[in-house]
């Protein structure tokens, strides 16, 4: 099977796609259009808003053409702000470090994370205030490279990553303070160049000395204390300075943090994180995936910093028609061959309507204009498109351009039009296991008139037996829909070789369909001949019945 490839690794991606419940024409233009955009160097990828009939897939499964996956809204996430994602930091680096990059990303709040980045806590400016305020500083539970780096020191002698142990400054007289203090291997000593201490502190086996005023130990006691496994680091500061220093080499998960901060997630939407902090009230929330892995922090101030979803639109250009979210967007081309519906824009885009009866049609100009090469599979959907939506040219929405270009496309595809067409046809007709709620659904379209709203379906197939056999059921459904502002919901089952179309329609409609299609005798499923098209006769003639009761 041939699968067009359609993810690619940039980032910014152009989402192209047609109206909800899509058809075959919605589907195969998106597919199409992105093709010729990636042609044309244009990062597309072809989407779908619902699942596919039965029609565009015998279609994609004919031309062995990958269908596209499903697009379910393009709101802004928290992923398209532009959030910090440099600020976070390992829970066992040191208070220092967490301080220096909280001033170096001019943040107040900084998440934690384990060696698998996923988020273990959350520390703020405010934390580390009270900690340095009111904290221990007389243990210290770090790692040596944490002091190095806290103290700006130098390291003499390291036999051990993890320190641990009680800080002391020796500031005693030397005899007071061998009498005095008991040194043992959980002490951290802070001496200056006090060789009788030193050879003390060497001699009890200390965790670990710190050397201060950059004083060199002797060769003798360093051969000691290397014999003895005691760890050295020389410190540039005086011992009232580095002492000072010291407590912030302890770990940042070490002092009072906020071990379940509240998160957003990167596929949160931005509207709810906007209610979220103001309800919340906090200025900083890290930044998460699905596994809990931190990205980042988001602060509430760059909530207004995004990246909206770059889409093009095939096949419709009215909001009620196109995805959830569609207002948060950017809109940045139109490609359509129906009425002008509701979408507006801020900013000026290419938006190409013509009055033919397929979006393909409208495309394979392009094609032409951009002087590219439709491979056949491409030239294979685009033909069955124009087909399905000129339904094999019966439809007074056929243009001689229609035909003119099918004509074209078939060559390409290596097809009979005809045949081709009495095949696709009879495999989307089954509507054989198909319930009467998607099947009402399957092509459904929702239309302003006014303060109102009417609904469209139209349902192709040749048994229409078997819908009329369940007839009471879908009228129930079809009332069940009609709620609001919905002013009629109409049916129609169309049989393209017979060339007309059943209607069946909600239970207080009647006088609507009747004066629509002029009919003499009007009951549910009747049968109107000639009657094919949504777009140039159903809803034209129901709009203008309907525009004038309301």
């Amino acid at each position: 099977m041939v699968i067009f490839k359609y993810e690619r690794s940039d980032y910014m991606q152009t989402f192209v796609f047609g109206h909800k419940n899509p058809d075959t024409d919605s589907v195969c233009a998106s597919i199409a259009l992105s093709y010729l955009m990636n042609e044309l160097k244009v990062n597309t990828v072809p989407k779908v808003l619902g699942h596919i009939n039965l029609e565009t897939k015998f279609v994609l499964d004919y031309f062995k053409v990958k269908c596209p996956d499903y697009l379910n809204d393009t709101k802004v996430q928290i992923k398209d702000i532009k959030y910090n994602k440099k600020a976070f930091i390992s829970e066992d680096d040191s208070i220092f470090a967490a301080f220096n990059l909280m001033q170096q990303q001019k943040i107040t709040a900084i998440p934690l994370v384990n060696d698998k980045k996923i988020l273990t806590g959350f520390v703020s400016l405010k934390e580390i205030a009270m900690y340095l305020i009111k904290g221990n500083k007389e243990k210290i539970d770090t790692s040596y490279q944490n002091i190095v780096e806290s103290i700006k020191g130098e390291e003499v002698l390291k036999f051990q990553d993890d320190i641990m142990g009680n800080v002391m400054v020796a500031s005693y007289q030397t005899k007071t303070f061998h009498e005095e203090v008991k040194l043992t291997n959980n002490d951290i000593l802070i001496v200056g160049d006090r060789i009788k201490i030193l050879e003390y502190a060497i001699d009890s086996k200390v965790k670990l000395i710190v050397l201060t005023g950059n004083h060199i130990l002797p060769k003798k006691l360093l051969k000691k204390a290397e014999k003895n496994q005691v760890n050295i680091i020389l410190s540039k500061d005086n011992s009232f300075d580095t002492a000072s220093s010291i407590i912030l080499s302890n770990r940042i998960k070490s002092i009072n943090i906020n071990t379940k901060p509240i998160t957003v997630n990167t596929k949160d939407y931005r509207t709810d994180f906007i209610s979220l902090s103001n309800k919340i009230g906090h200025t900083n929330y890290p930044v998460v995936n699905n596994k809990n892995e931190c990205l980042g922090l988001l602060k509430v101030t760059s909530i207004d910093s995004y990246n909206k979803q770059r889409v093009i639109l095939v096949d419709h250009n009215s909001f009620n028609q196109s995805a959830i979210g569609i207002e948060e967007a950017e809109i940045i081309e139109i490609i359509d061959h129906h009425n002008l519906g509701s979408i507006g824009t801020n900013v000026p885009i290419n938006f190409r309507s013509m009055p033919v009866g397929c979006t393909c049609t409208i495309i394979y100009n392009m094609f032409i204009e951009k002087k590219i090469s439709i491979p056949k599979q491409i030239a294979g959907i685009m033909l069955s498109a124009i087909l399905s939506d000129t339904l094999v040219f019966k439809s007074p929405t056929t243009t001689e351009d229609d035909i003119i270009v099918a004509s074209k496309l078939a060559k390409i595809a290596k097809v009979d039009i005809d045949t081709y067409g009495y095949e696709m046809f009879k495999a989307a007709s089954s509507i054989k296991g198909i319930s009467v709620n998607d099947l009402i659904s399957q092509d459904y379209k929702s239309y302003g008139v006014g303060n109102y709203t009417i609904g469209i379906s139209q349902v192709m197939t040749m048994d229409f037996k078997e819908i009329e056999s369940n007839i009471d059921e879908y009228i129930k459904r079809l009332d069940d829909l009609k709620s609001g502002n919905y002013i009629c919901i109409v049916l129609f089952i169309t049989d393209i070789y017979k060339n007309g179309s059943y209607v069946i329609y909600d239970s207080k409609s009647k006088d609507i369909v009747e004066d629509a299609f002029d009919l003499k005798e009007t009951y549910e499923g009747v049968y109107i001949d000639n009657l094919v098209s949504r777009k140039k006769q159903m809803l034209p003639r129901l709009l203008e019945v309907i525009e004038k009761r309301v």
